[in-house]
Parts: structure tokens; C-alpha cells; sequence
């Protein structure tokens, strides 16, 4: 096998191996992202809610990456708070998939 080849599916083994992950953040939406200061709806939920209805995607926001998320019904009664997400990333299509999406706790 070509080395190109042996890199490749070890980093299929490990992105298989590695399992659910636990990611914490905000969710919003791929057209506002974190700031929804520009379309003037408050609160930011119902800017989040308007902004999916029209085209834009739900995705978790942590402070610093955006996650598109492979869920686009359950997010809806988070938006504009802070949750606690299981699941796993897949890097090659961009998509957080969820498998369990919680309110996060308050600090």
C-alpha cells in the first residue's frame, strides 16, 4: 500500500474509534451566526427561527467554530440557547451529528 493510502484509513480508524463527542455552545443560525444585530429581531430566537424558515441552517455556535448540525427539527426549541450536544463531527461533509441535544447548565 502507498503511504497516502495507510494515512488515509488510519484516519478513518481514528475518527471511527474516537466516538461521541460532547460540544458545548449556542444555537444560532449559518446566515447570523453569533450576531443578530443586523435583522433587528429581537430576541435572538426569534431571529434564528426566521432566518431557518428562510433558507439558513441551524448550527451550534461554541465561542470560536460554527457546526452546521445533521438535526434541523430539534434545534428550533433551543434557538438563541446555550446547549450541550453529543454526537459526532464528520470533518468531509461539515455536519455535527447529533445524537443528543440538552439545555446547558447555567453557570
Amino acid at each position: 500500500m502507498t503511504k497516502l493510502a495507510v494515512l488515509l484509513m488510519a484516519g478513518v480508524l481514528l475518527a471511527t474509534a474516537a466516538g461521541p463527542q460532547t460540544f458545548v455552545g449556542v444555537i444560532t443560525d449559518s446566515m447570523c451566526g453569533p450576531d443578530h444585530s443586523a435583522m433587528g429581531l429581537k430576541p435572538d430566537s426569534k431571529c434564528v427561527i426566521a432566518c431557518v424558515k428562510y433558507g439558513a441552517k441551524y448550527v451550534l455556535y461554541d465561542g470560536k467554530n460554527v457546526y452546521v448540525l445533521s438535526d434541523q427539527k430539534g434545534p428550533e426549541k433551543f434557538a438563541g440557547q446555550k446547549v450541550k450536544i453529543t454526537g459526532t463531527y464528520d470533518a468531509a461533509a461539515k455536519v455535527l451529528k447529533v445524537e443528543s441535544m440538552v439545555a446547558a447548565p447555567a453557570k
